[in-house]
């Protein structure tokens, strides 16, 4: 592994606006060409989260996956973001996901289907759940990306032993892009830090700023956790692009020093 450079995109997504939002984060990453390896986006980031966009989901032909691709071409880097897409499903029948796209410089696409869908919202009578968690690898960093409400769920989010890499953990970063409002602020700032404790690896996590459609506001707190559960960086609730550099060096240390994953309990995601 060498260091990785990240780059936290936190904006204020357009409501129903899939056109204006891919103007506007294509103008915020921009700059990133050259100075960074991975580019996070929002969750929904074409949208706002909105059960009503369902109504208007591209397909993985549509404008937004050829977008996502295209910005991962130009800035050299990969780049990640969820979105309402529709595709077919394991039955065979059309649904739509909030799917999280990975695109890469290479040409190169991956994606991922939010597992947990939030009841509270009723995202889950409008929308398809994913099945299979997804580990990519980039840069020499193995990596996990997950949905928003999947925070919730430390089994889910479990790193584990990596069974084709004897002594190896399944991920060294895991990811988490979000429209997550401003009240329940505590238990997302509370459950980052314990997903990186737990999971002995960096979080690195985007949300949302802003006021959307709905009147939901959202104070961004994306950030960067090491290892230890300590903030290596925080956003403010406004607009901002960071980019910092994560330590492969550091994170081996720590989990050399500190071995908790050789007294993990062994288990299987089904």
């Amino acid at each position: 592994m060498q260091d990785l450079r990240i780059s936290l995109v936190q904006g204020d997504t357009r409501w129903h606006d899939p056109a204006a939002n891919r103007e506007y984060y294509g103008a915020l990453i921009a700059p990133l060409a050259g100075a960074t390896d991975l580019v996070v986006l929002p969750e929904t980031f074409t949208s706002g989260f909105s059960n009503e966009a369902i109504d208007r989901a591209e397909g993985m032909d549509g404008p937004t996956v050829a977008w996502i691709a295209a910005q991962a071409c130009g800035l050299g880097a990969a780049v990640t973001g969820s979105a309402q897409l529709r595709a077919i499903d394991g039955d065979g029948a059309p649904r739509v996901f909030n799917r999280l796209l990975w695109a890469t410089p290479d040409g190169g696409l991956q994606w991922y289907d939010k597992r947990h869908l939030f009841r509270y919202a009723g995202e889950h009578t409008r929308y398809a759940a994913g099945r299979e968690r997804l580990t990519v690898e980039w840069k020499g960093w193995r990596i996990n990306p997950q949905v928003c409400y999947d925070l919730r769920f430390p089994v889910f989010c479990r790193n584990r032993y990596d069974v084709e890499r004897p002594g190896q953990l399944d991920f060294d970063l895991q990811l988490f892009v979000a429209n997550w409002p401003a009240p329940r602020a505590h238990a997302w700032k509370t459950l980052l830090r314990a997903r990186a404790i737990e999971n002995l690896c960096y979080v690195a996590a985007v949300n949302r700023v802003g006021t959307d459609g709905n009147g939901l506001a959202y104070d961004g707190d994306s950030a960067v956790i090491d290892f230890l559960g300590q903030p290596q960086v925080e956003t403010r609730g406004y607009e901002q692009v960071l980019t910092m550099t994560l330590s492969a060096t550091a994170l081996a240390a720590h989990r050399e020093r500190f071995p908790a994953m050789l007294d993990a309990d062994a288990f299987e995601l089904r």
